[in-house]
């Protein structure tokens, strides 16, 4: 990729001020690459951490937030979109950091390049506060699930594997 600008902690800094979104950067002393280590570092519930996924249907991106702990069921995706499961396509870390301007790694649930459809996982709406991609791989975001739905204008679905019907 030629010259390409990433995104970072101070541009979401810089988006949640411009916004009056109710949200905290938190830096992280230590490398968190896992869910769990994130949940521990900051001293809450694994199901509490968020993740950002973006997917590509018919090469329109899509956001998907889910719990940290749980894979994307791409049929659910699909059936929600009413496309072929073979429609929704993981985006390659590239072809997410062109359309969101974060690093995988540091995706905030907001703050994009643009703004993309997004589809929250209900699971995610039973904790009052959540954590997610701060925009830098030493930064998580604290917020809570009405402002991240706010935000976002995210359709709460089901998303999971294993998220019961």
């Amino acid at each position: 990729m030629e010259n390409q600008i990433f995104l970072t902690s101070a541009d979401l800094q810089h988006f949640i001020e411009a916004q009056n979104i109710e949200a905290t950067i938190l830096s992280m002393a230590e490398h968190t690459p896992t869910v769990p280590d994130a949940a521990r570092a900051l001293g809450v519930e694994p199901e509490q951490i968020i993740k950002s996924l973006v997917f590509l249907v018919y090469e329109e991106p899509l956001l998907v937030i889910n719990n940290g702990l749980a894979k994307v069921d791409r049929r659910k995706v699909a059936d929600r979109l009413g496309v072929g499961k073979k429609q929704v396509k993981f985006a390659s870390a590239e072809q997410a950091l062109e359309i969101t301007g974060y690093v995988v790694g540091s995706m905030p649930p907001f703050g994009h390049r643009r703004k993309l459809r997004t589809l929250v996982d209900q699971a995610i709406t039973g904790f009052q506060v959540i954590f997610g991609g701060g925009g830098d791989i030493d930064a998580m975001m604290r917020l809570t699930v009405a402002e991240l739905l706010r935000v976002t204008e995210g359709e709460v679905t089901s998303v999971s594997e294993w998220a019961n019907h």
